[in-house]
């Protein structure tokens, strides 16, 4: 089962909510050779709940994930923002991180944003794993944060768009940081636009769709992550569309009405 551990279901969180588009962003996963994702959208994107509940209406609930009729599994999961600056991503039934998100409110701001050790003690009331997203990235901290702290989270993303820039380096760091602080690695694409899809995936063996299976299974480090031999161009790509794309929206186009995804021009 090959996984992306770090998705959005939206081209930007300060965008209105499309159903078209994301139906097309993960018919588009499918077609990468991915079979299930975690959809970790920004915690204080706009509209999120309209997102998730679009979620609910378009797949059918299997134990703690939701399966499209393409066959793409979705684990429901988001991405929270914390004073030290850095982002922390949390997987888990949709329950919890709809009912999460909301608790969140009154810290969706950059000046009250949670501290992690804070965001930490919320999560741990509810049934989600908890990761280190893209943690050496530029205007992060979360290496810094106290390393008996660091330890509770679950896993670290290496993420697709760090890898695109400096894979060897990316590789090295954030291995460096899994063996410091004794957390596995998992990836995840940070994919926003359909093109960065697969730049890089992890693959287990055998189906999961259990929040505590997957939890075991990250563990017991019995999987691989496999880097796309196009990563940078795929993430180039998704990054030159997803900004073509805002200006049409911000220009007063409809940006959805182009993605004519099953048409060659």
């Amino acid at each position: 089962m090959y996984m992306d551990f770090h998705t959005h279901g939206k081209l930007a969180k300060k965008l209105p909510f499309s159903e078209i588009y994301t139906e097309w962003l993960f018919g588009e996963a499918k077609k990468a050779g991915l079979d299930a994702i975690c959809l970790t959208e920004h915690f204080n994107t706009i509209q999120f709940e309209d997102l998730y509940e679009y979620l609910k209406k378009i797949g059918k609930r299997e134990n703690d994930c939701y399966v499209l009729e393409n066959g793409l599994k979705i684990f429901t999961g988001m991405e929270t923002d914390i004073k030290e600056g850095g982002h922390i991503l949390s997987i888990g039934p949709i329950e919890s991180i709809i009912e999460l998100n909301r608790k969140l409110e009154p810290y969706k701001t950059p000046d009250n944003f949670l501290p992690f050790n804070k965001l930490m003690d919320l999560f741990s009331n509810y049934p989600v794993i908890v990761g280190a997203a893209h943690p050496f990235r530029e205007g992060g901290h979360i290496p810094e944060i106290d390393i008996n702290e660091l330890k509770r989270l679950d896993f670290i993303d290496m993420n697709g768009k760090d890898i695109a820039i400096d894979k060897e380096g990316t590789q090295k760091k954030i291995y460096e940081f899994s063996k410091q602080i004794g957390k596995p690695v998992v990836s995840g694409s940070d994919t926003h636009q359909s093109f960065q899809y697969g730049c890089i995936k992890t693959k287990f063996y055998g189906a999961v769709t259990e929040i505590s299976d997957l939890y075991e299974r990250i563990k017991s480090g019995d999987y691989n992550i496999e880097i796309d031999e196009n990563a940078g161009y795929k993430v180039r790509t998704a990054s030159i569309l997803k900004k073509a794309l805002k200006e049409i929206h911000f220009l007063g186009g409809d940006y959805v009405s182009i993605l004519k995804c099953d048409e060659i021009v």
